[in-house]
């Protein structure tokens, strides 16, 4: 194996870009290239994110559910936490704030637009 990207499904694609570029990720490719946008992928740094609409899906996958959210965390380790976390806690949900995890990384957890938790952390000297 060599990557692992997640296909996120939401409602709203201009929302969901919105709120992503405000955390710092950078569009890298969408389909179609102009328009109302059926799938999106977005980086920053080494973290990639694709974005589809379940709309897209029509009655194609029925094992995806077509709500928003889930029962999944993504758990995205960067550097810098705490600056990062100043740069965007006005801007975001915060769900936790930085912590100490009993594992030794200083963390915070945030929802994004379409109710999925995503955890940033890094492990601080």
């Amino acid at each position: 194996m060599e990557s692992l990207a997640p296909n996120i499904f939401v409602q709203d694609m201009p929302a969901t870009l919105a709120f992503y570029k405000t955390l710092g990720f950078e569009v890298v490719m969408t389909v179609p290239d102009q328009g109302d946008l059926d799938w999106a992928m977005l980086s920053c740094g080494a973290v990639t994110v694709m974005f589809q609409t379940f709309a897209s899906l029509g009655e194609t996958m029925p094992e995806v559910r077509r709500t928003d959210g889930g029962s999944l965390l993504f758990y995205i380790k960067i550097k810098g936490i705490r600056q990062f976390f100043e740069s965007i806690k006005d801007q975001v949900r915060v769900i936790s704030g930085l912590s100490k995890a009993f594992y030794g990384a200083t963390e915070f957890s945030i929802a994004d637009n379409n109710g999925y938790v995503l955890t940033f952390a890094e492990d601080e000297l």
